[in-house]
């Protein structure tokens, strides 16, 4: 994947996770917060006629307030869906309904929330007292497409794997003949022509896998490849992958089943690889900006200097922990913009400028939001690092969860 295609990515996932985590705090005091999951496939016009259909059979709900909260939010969700001709490229998602506003008030939340990571896979109307997000949330644990291959000399599958969903889509019967020769041959010619249709069927494995892996190669983190002994060794070492893919064969594993199941069979054999390659581009980044901060001066932490040095334009690459939850506070102070890095829920008392007077108006915006709106004025690239290893927990705990690799030393 490209590394303009991976920074909207990591931007999509972290606005997805935003309102995910806004949606998952709101309840309703009834069964009254509708979600639906609309799949890519589906005609709008069956999901207005659903939702229709469940507005009618609401009528029988029998609290007259859940009963007109779950059909305002229903009524809601139509009159949004009336903008869309046909679901967005990956599906979208629906949430309305009455959630609790403190001091036995209510208010009325709708969000539609378009194109999540991965396709949505099937149609799903859910009414409860929480939205469901649950799907959600694992699309944006998945990281990384994987292609996967199985084969014995009997049959073949391959399919991907995407984040941690095993996707099987080709698969092969071979016509290599047992190891016992049909009377009459001669033992010379039997073994050739075994050969023979061994050297076909691998060949027609990689042309399956050619099809499906070329065009999406720059795309994908790796290969997997499992069978038997010495079926799996054979078709690599033969080099009958195309060339582009040879390369990308992050290893080759035992596995007893060559059917749709080996494909899963596959990923669990790989499991310790793919734990490591998940966080590998993370680890690769960290390990640049430690070098940089001890040896070189190139590298740049902590909110205040990476904003400035963003400001400056000096950033090439902007480091955002995944887990950073913080809010900055902007406000004026005689023309010249003034800004605060706090938790989201505190609560500033007083803010004062450094010429003394006290602050009357001011704006609160999301730290990451803030730094990103900055980043793209100046083309530099936001990457977000997981916390699942050791320097990326630093990064958060030591550096405020911000860190900075620059394009010049600029002393800040």
């Amino acid at each position: 994947m490209s590394t303009s295609e991976t920074d909207q990515s990591d931007k999509q996932k972290y606005e997805f996770r935003k309102v995910i985590e806004e949606l998952k705090e709101y309840e309703g005091s009834g069964t009254q917060l509708v979600t639906i999951y609309v799949p890519p496939e589906r005609l709008i016009s069956d999901v207005v006629a659903h939702v229709t259909q469940e507005h009618s059979e609401a009528s029988n709900i029998k609290s007259k307030e859940t009963r007109t909260n779950v059909q305002d939010a229903l009524k809601s969700i139509k009159d949004r869906l009336k903008y869309y001709k046909e679901p967005p490229e990956n599906g979208m998602v629906l949430f309305s309904g009455a959630v609790d506003s403190g001091g036995g008030r209510t208010k009325m939340v709708t969000e539609v929330l378009e194109n999540p990571p991965n396709s949505i896979q099937s149609f799903r109307y859910h009414c409860d007292s929480n939205f469901l997000t649950g799907p959600l949330e694992e699309m944006l644990l998945d990281k990384g497409l994987f292609g996967l291959v199985v084969l014995d000399r009997r049959e073949a599958n391959v399919g991907w794997l995407k984040g941690k969903r095993v996707e099987p889509v080709k698969s092969a019967s071979s016509l290599v003949p047992g190891k016992q020769r049909k009377g009459g041959q001669s033992a010379q010619r039997f073994a050739r022509l075994r050969l023979e249709a061994i050297d076909n069927f691998y060949q027609e494995v990689a042309g399956m896998a050619d099809e499906l892996f070329v065009p999406k190669r720059h795309e994908m983190d790796g290969i997997l490849v499992g069978g038997p002994s010495p079926t799996k060794d054979e078709f690599l070492d033969g080099d009958y992958l195309h060339h582009e893919l040879q390369d990308l064969v992050l290893g080759k594993f035992d596995v007893a089943y060559t059917d749709e199941s080996g494909l899963y069979d596959l990923v669990d054999a790989a499991d310790e690889v793919l734990a490591e390659h998940e966080v590998l581009q993370d680890k690769q980044l960290m390990e640049e900006f430690f070098e940089e901060l001890h040896d070189g001066e190139c590298a740049t932490y902590g909110f205040g200097p990476t904003r400035e040095n963003l400001i400056m334009g000096a950033v090439d690459r902007l480091l955002i922990s995944e887990d950073l939850r913080k809010d900055v506070l902007v406000y004026d102070c005689d023309g010249r913009e003034q800004v605060e890095f706090v938790d989201t829920t505190e609560q500033p008392d007083e803010l004062d400028c450094p010429s003394g007077e006290t602050v009357t108006e001011w704006e609160r915006e999301d730290a990451i939001d803030h730094l990103m709106n900055i980043a793209d004025q100046r083309g530099t690239e936001t990457l977000f690092i997981s916390t699942d290893f050791e320097k990326g927990e630093q990064l958060l705990n030591a550096f405020g969860g911000v860190a900075g690799l620059l394009r010049y030393s600029t002393g800040v």
